[in-house]
């Protein structure tokens, strides 16, 4: 911690590891433990280059794409930047890029105690832009915020409107932008984070930079022994580690997966639970979603989704109202509220895994399904044509005609790189009159308004009945005022035609209107068949009587789900239990083991620390909270609420002098803030 933070915070007498061993004891780590120390273990992996040997075709598409060069060593074939010491200035900063001895060295006066000189370690991406990757501290990766336009080859600033000072945390040497927690995940294979919080310190390692065959595929070794020796796969060997990723280990034999599908159902494993076309979406979903993580690296390839992260269900400033992207929510979250999910379009429909590139270019791509041929794989489609002005409004060849211009609005993050929505919403301007949603009518159309874009979808579909009501009226008005919009979030929660994520979406903004009525009325939801509902449903029972929400919860600690464990491990916080039978208790010992374990990965998030503060406060533990949010504070001084809470802990304390000092210190990281400068004056000093 910061020094002048430690003055006031080592009141509370424990040192950050110290806290990590208290929630180690606190949340009863049983055998959770030792169980999975005992697990088979599962294959090793090879590497890309012991796959290329074999599969050329596939390789070669693979060779030169975004996953391919997700992540690269800095060389003159990976930089397309041009380090030739020129400078780029920024909010009284200048950086310059140059080249010494092969080495690509970034020199700075935007970091903390004067200019520094940083040789990039790393290359993040390929195209629109190109990223640079530094070494601030041994082992700890920090992606900076210059980055290189591929498009219009220059320098720019990823975040132009933002001033941030070297001890912002959302300055690129803070958390926030830090590679070995943020990003290397998604842009390796094989990761594992290895952050230690009693040095605070990162020994990261991966298998190979670049999202590679097995990053997919799962670890090859047994693939490779069958291929090599013709000897079929010992099923018994892996079992137990991961079913999907052993299904990828088999070679194409129909008796061999057979058999090891037959072996699988008898352990109960979790292949039962997802379908082969769920089983690819939840794989790409891994990377490509917003959510939190579980694991401090890679889950096991294959590994289901709701057992490795949370999803962020369609939070305000994250989404819109009507479920359109708006900050960087990347694709599962929006695909998972279209049509096209709901009747098994996967990934691979239209995308070459490989290359990442769609597989058609155009409308060639949505006429694979959306014609008057159709696709049989999808019966339910309407057999029409669509790549006509009769149905498009706009002249042939247009980019008003494009599939994509009205069902996929694209929005610019990172400064230039446009990303698509993956509801394939139809436009309905006439819902941004009442939400103030964007549509994609005036997304080109920006010189008229909504109600000029709602008259002509009107003109040209008067009869349309895809005007009616839409969730998104009812979200919009929950997020303006909560109070009298109570029974249409539960309308909206109970309304099984929904996409889970909606109605995930609306248990949770019911959370602080819930009480007994509400939490018995919503308890059926316990058991959707949906982890996303059952999750949300969770923090409902929040309102019921302590005996009646442990009664509710307990047959959600052994759960399949992990996310759904956990959640529920959280929902018994606090809770005081006099006695629960042999196989409930160890149930709860479980899921409480594996909510530490969540936790303990994430010792490098501010936003893990705020959970922990949570916990000491429920738990009465305040020397627990103050060093919680006293290691949130250092990684990120600009979270007030925690500030606050630390003010307000220690003024509860008595100790008034530990208050003014940290108030003191709280101004000092924000001057502006306006609940800080309240509670200096009311507690003087």
């Amino acid at each position: 911690m910061a020094k002048q933070t430690r003055t006031v915070l080592n009141r509370a007498a424990l040192k950050p590891h110290h806290l990590f061993l208290f929630i180690i004891v606190f949340l009863w780590l049983s055998p959770f433990a030792q169980a999975e120390d005992s697990l088979p273990k599962p294959p090793e992996y090879v590497g890309s280059e012991t796959c290329t040997s074999c599969h050329a075709e596939a390789a070669e598409d693979w060779k030169g794409s975004h996953h391919a060069l997700a992540w690269t060593a800095p060389s003159d074939e990976t930089v397309v930047g041009l380090f030739d010491g020129r400078s780029f200035s920024h909010q009284g900063t200048t950086s310059r890029f140059s080249k010494e001895d092969g080495r690509f060295l970034i020199d700075t006066s935007d970091v903390k105690g004067g200019p520094q000189q940083y040789e990039v370690v790393g290359v993040a991406g390929i195209e629109p832009l190109q990223q640079y990757i530094v070494e601030t501290e041994p082992g700890r990766l920090q992606s900076f915020d210059v980055v290189w336009d591929v498009e219009q080859n220059r320098w720019f600033h990823l975040y132009p409107d933002q001033e941030l000072t070297a001890d912002d945390g959302l300055h690129w040497s803070g958390p926030y932008k830090n590679w070995n927690a943020r990003c290397a995940e998604c842009h390796a294979t094989g990761f594992e984070k290895n952050y230690d919080p009693k040095t605070e310190m990162y020994q990261s390692r991966q298998v190979e930079i670049g999202v590679g065959c097995e990053a997919c595929h799962g670890p090859a070794q047994a693939h490779v022994e069958w291929a090599e020796t013709g000897v079929p796969v010992d099923v018994t060997k892996w079992a137990g580690t991961n079913d999907i990723g052993l299904l990828i280990n088999l070679p194409s034999d129909d008796s061999a997966e057979a058999e090891l599908r037959g072996y699988l159902a008898g352990t109960q494993q979790r292949l039962s639970r997802l379908s082969q076309t769920e089983t690819q979406i939840q794989q790409c979903a891994g990377c490509h979603s917003r959510r939190e993580p579980f694991e401090g690296g890679n889950p096991l390839p294959g590994t289901p989704f709701h057992d490795a992260y949370r999803l962020s269900n369609l939070r305000e400033g994250l989404y819109h109202p009507d479920g359109q992207i708006e900050d960087e929510v990347y694709a599962y979250g929006s695909f998972l509220q279209s049509k096209m999910y709901a009747n098994g379009v996967t990934c691979t429909n239209c995308h070459n895994p490989h290359t990442a590139e769609v597989k058609l270019e155009g409308n060639a791509l949505c006429g694979q399904c959306h014609s008057p041929a159709g696709n049989p794989d999808f019966p339910s489609l309407a057999l029409k044509e669509y790549d006509d002005p009769s149905h498009t409004f706009h002249a042939e060849g247009s980019t008003g005609a494009e599939c994509k211009s009205c069902h996929m609005i694209e929005r610019t993050y990172m400064g230039v790189d446009g990303r698509r929505d993956h509801s394939f919403r139809i436009p309905r301007p006439d819902l941004s009159l009442q939400t103030q949603a964007p549509n994609a009518c005036n997304d080109c159309h920006d010189d008229q308004t909504y109600g000029w874009a709602a008259d002509a979808v009107a003109s040209w579909y008067p009869n349309s009945a895809k005007r009616g009501p839409h969730f998104s009226q009812i979200l919009a008005k929950g997020r303006n005022d909560l109070r009298g919009q109570g029974e249409a979030l539960v309308g909206l929660a109970e309304y099984d035609a929904l996409p889970a994520i909606v109605r995930a979406t609306a248990l949770d903004m019911l959370v602080p209107l819930t009480n007994p009525a509400l939490a018995t009325r919503l308890e059926p939801l316990l058991s959707n068949p949906e982890p996303l509902i059952r999750v949300a449903a969770i923090s409902i029972q929040r309102g019921a009587p302590e005996t009646e929400r442990s009664a509710r919860l307990v047959g959600l600690l052994g759960d399949p789900v992990k996310a759904v464990r956990i959640a529920a491990a959280r929902g018994f916080l606090g809770m005081r239990i006099a006695y629960m039978p042999e196989k409930m208790n160890q149930d709860l010992n479980v899921a409480m083991g594996e909510w530490q374990t969540s936790l303990a990965a994430k010792a490098d998030f501010p936003e893990a620390q705020l959970v922990l503060a949570g916990i000491g406060l429920t738990t009465r533990r305040m020397d627990v909270a103050l060093n919680a949010f006293g290691e949130a504070v250092e990684m990120d001084p600009q979270l007030t609420q925690a500030w606050v809470m630390m003010i307000r802990i220690h003024d509860a304390l008595g100790d008034r002098q530990a208050a003014i000092e940290t108030v003191h210190n709280a101004l000092e990281k924000n001057p502006n803030d306006v609940q800080l400068n309240l509670m200096r004056a009311d507690i003087g000093g």
